[in-house]
């Protein structure tokens, strides 16, 4: 009965050719505006449960809290988690890449199969960019994704009084979840009747060779950042952790923008997603994140300002001189 009703909804998905990962990252891009461009001009006037509900970490919802939302929040340090996953799905999908192009081999049938049911069905999916570039693509999303791992899980240090969503919480999986399929879903060797190409340094445009080099330098730059907003709350001699407090950040990018490891997260998404330029879906992650992080990056700016009277006035948002 259950492979019957899975064949049904694969006939279904191929027949009005529905991307499921497109769906979800429109969905969150909707959500995410909507929200905070309510959140950013009209605030006051939300109930508490929508406030509590977006609100989290240093700028979380103070005052009144709503009884339901209350039972819907887990600790932010579970941020973690969705690393953990993602350090794995994305080592999954490097090795699914490397071995296809290793064996010059199309994907197995049990990865095709997944890749038509999320991604629009057999007759919807083509071929759009070769596999070298979805190498390329692939290793550094996992490069940052195994980062990612390493600092949430042992160097970041989480505030115990700090919440977050149940929401925050799954859409951090969902969004690995679809950003690392939407690496191979349209790649050659992955979709049916196609064939990785031998991977040559030659075939590396100059392009990809710059988004490359500014993707790692965003890489690196994100994690000096991350490293500068860890080291705020150690003792700098003993290294002993001595307050969970949010602390107003100096150094570094710092001095220009109020969250340069946001920033960089744009930075590399926009990499990604103009490597992946024909993919519509890579399109939309980008929207996503930049949007997401945007906003993140409001709500965040505003709270060192209300927070910190001697907050450097030239200190920006997220875009250095600009936002």
């Amino acid at each position: 009965m259950v492979l019957t009703l899975i064949g049904s909804l694969e006939e279904l998905i191929d027949q009005y050719k529905i991307n499921l990962i497109q769906a979800i990252f429109i969905i969150f891009i909707v959500t995410i505006v909507l929200l905070g461009s309510l959140m950013t001009l009209v605030e006051s006037h939300l109930p508490n449960s929508i406030r509590q509900s977006f609100r989290y970490g240093k700028h979380s919802h103070k005052g009144e809290t709503d009884t339901l939302v209350n039972y819907l929040e887990v600790p932010k340090a579970w941020f973690s988690h969705f690393y953990v996953f993602a350090f794995g799905w994305s080592l999954l999908a490097l090795y699914l890449i490397t071995s296809a192009i290793w064996n010059q081999a199309t994907a197995p049938e049990y990865v095709l199969r997944f890749m038509d049911f999320m991604c629009g069905g057999r007759s919807q999916r083509q071929v759009q960019v070769d596999s070298n570039t979805a190498l390329i693509g692939t290793l550094l999303l996992s490069l940052q994704c195994v980062r990612r791992f390493y600092e949430t899980n042992f160097v970041q240090i989480f505030s115990k009084r700090s919440k977050m969503n149940l929401s925050h919480y799954a859409v951090g999986f969902i969004h690995y979840f679809g950003a690392i399929v939407a690496l191979l879903a349209n790649t050659a060797g992955f979709v049916r009747g196609s064939k990785p190409s031998p991977f040559t340094l030659s075939k590396i445009s100059l392009l990809q060779t710059a988004y490359v080099l500014v993707f790692l330098f965003a890489w690196l730059q994100q994690y000096s950042s991350n490293m500068l907003l860890v080291n705020l709350r150690k003792n700098a001699k003993t290294g002993a952790v001595q307050t969970e407090e949010h602390l107003m950040p100096k150094g570094g990018w710092f001095n220009w923008i109020s969250s340069p490891h946001m920033f960089f997260e744009v930075v590399m998404y926009y990499c990604l997603a103009d490597l992946f330029t024909p993919i519509i879906t890579w399109k939309l992650i980008f929207i996503w994140v930049a949007s997401n992080q945007t906003i993140n990056a409001l709500l965040t700016h505003q709270w060192y300002k209300e927070n910190f009277k001697d907050y450097p006035k030239r200190r920006h948002a997220i875009i250095p001189l600009l936002l």
